[in-house]
């Protein structure tokens, strides 16, 4: 009789963990597994090849270690800069919102001085010959001292801002949806590595790459056929290799869109878009390829500027929620690197927000890098008013500074030279950051839209 109680008490308990399993999605119920990565090796060089270069990776918390170091000398001009990546445009303001800057002007220096932007990011019209864009990117890369994430959306397919050009001689690679179809994961992570080499050449550090949207509906169109398909697990499979590929050569992955926007039917370029899915649907399906992504050590999480309203109750762009981004991304994804938003002069944030209000709305929700505010000194004005006036803590603003400075460490885009060279500010110094240095820097690491 004894051993029959426990045997009902125990199926009791299965039965209902069954029923809370249907009801809320098994992520939230049963233990978090990491999903398998599964690691790749570069097809057999041919004979006359040389070998690639052999990267000396630097792990995570040693870059932060290093980052904690840096941030001590920074002001709070620098630290606020670097939470902005802006286009060429946004330096020199002297010829419009589009034009077609090709040159390092007098107006980017005087403006990087005074702002010290943390990046930026280059389009078709910047890139004319490879020549022209390598003198654009080493310029750019060291116009302050701390250096900049030069960066470019190259997915390869119709997303291709430097391989479109024929002149730039590098490879034009098929959509991601056409690499899907072939159910060839070694091809997605050649595509990644290949495409890393060839814009590192160029300069670039950062590749806004891959998509890690699950297209889910024909009507989808901003995606289409920039996602690699319908099915997440091989959509994971192919994130995960490109991926590998791009940071085999050291150069920064981006997954985007989070929270997955492969069922949507508008377009955020042009409006407000609200997708309905639930937050069982969005683990099941969307989740996926990112939760691989972010295993695989991606550097940036784009978040979308898409409302999720069914998960949210809300209106407001993925972009400026901290359940998204804070309670989703971060604590239940476990996502510790930067979080970067979509382009923000798109419609469905400049129609809504002003400059001001999207850039505080988004970094108070937990954004660390604003991408191309509509208006750039307006938005770094803001951030700066909002931590000398005390809303926006020294500990907040100084954990984004950390991520990013960590990644650029971690990605080689310091050098040990540049590291150590950490003169005392001149302007305003910060309280002493809650994160503290643990040790020096090891001899030879670190040296090594369309949205």
């Amino acid at each position: 009789m004894q051993m029959n109680k426990w045997i009902r008490k125990f199926y009791a308990v299965w039965i209902v963990i069954a029923v809370m399993v249907s009801c809320c999605g098994c992520a939230k119920i049963l233990p978090n597994s990491e999903p398998p990565i599964k690691s790749y090796e570069p097809t057999s060089e041919g004979e006359d090849e040389e070998p690639p270069e052999e990267i000396v990776s630097i792990e995570w918390e040693e870059a932060l270690e290093l980052a904690a170091d840096y941030l001590q000398g920074m002001t709070l001009e620098e630290k606020v800069g670097q939470i902005f990546i802006v286009n060429l445009e946004q330096l020199d303001r002297r010829k419009g919102d589009y034009y077609e800057f090709q040159k390092y002007t007098k107006a980017m220096k005087e403006s990087i001085e005074k702002y010290h932007v943390g990046g930026v990011i280059l389009f078709s019209r910047n890139i004319a010959k490879r020549k022209q864009t390598m003198a654009l990117t080493s310029s750019l890369v060291l116009a302050d001292r701390t250096p900049l994430f030069i960066s470019v959306d190259e997915e390869g397919g119709r997303v291709s801002r430097i391989a479109s050009n024929k002149k730039m001689k590098t490879t034009l690679f098929p959509s991601a949806e056409e690499i899907g179809k072939t159910e060839d994961d070694k091809y997605a992570y050649e595509m990644g590595r290949t495409i890393g080499t060839e814009i590192k050449e160029l300069g670039f550090n950062v590749d806004y790459a891959p998509v890690a949207d699950v297209k889910t509906s024909e009507l989808n169109e901003e995606i289409g056929d920039r996602s690699f398909g319908s099915d997440p697990d091989k959509v994971s499979e192919y994130v995960s290799a490109f991926i590998q590929g791009l940071h085999k050569v050291n150069v920064g992955a981006a997954l985007k869109h989070f929270p997955g926007q492969g069922s949507s039917s508008g377009d955020t370029h042009k409006e407000s878009v609200d997708i309905d899915s639930s937050i069982a649907r969005l683990r099941n399906t969307d989740f996926v390829p990112f939760k691989t992504g972010i295993v695989a050590d991606a550097d940036f999480v784009m978040v979308s500027h898409i409302s999720v309203s069914k998960v949210t109750e809300t209106a407001i762009p993925a972009s400026m929620s901290d359940l998204v981004m804070q309670t989703i991304l971060r604590d239940e994804l476990g996502f510790r690197k930067i979080i970067i938003t979509d382009a923000f002069d798109m419609a469905s944030i400049i129609d809504y927000y002003t400059p001001k209000e999207a850039a505080y709305n988004a970094f108070k929700a937990g954004v660390d890098i604003i991408l191309m505010p509509q208006d750039f000194e307006a938005a770094y004005q803001e951030i700066l008013q909002k931590v000398q006036d005390g809303t926006i803590g020294q500990s907040r603003l100084d954990d984004s500074v950390l991520r990013i400075l960590a990644v650029k460490i971690q990605r080689g885009i310091f050098t040990e030279e540049q590291l150590k060279s950490t003169p005392e500010p001149t302007e305003t110094k910060t309280p002493e950051t809650t994160k503290k240095p643990l040790k020096t820097h090891k001899k030879g690491k670190g040296n090594n839209k369309k949205k």
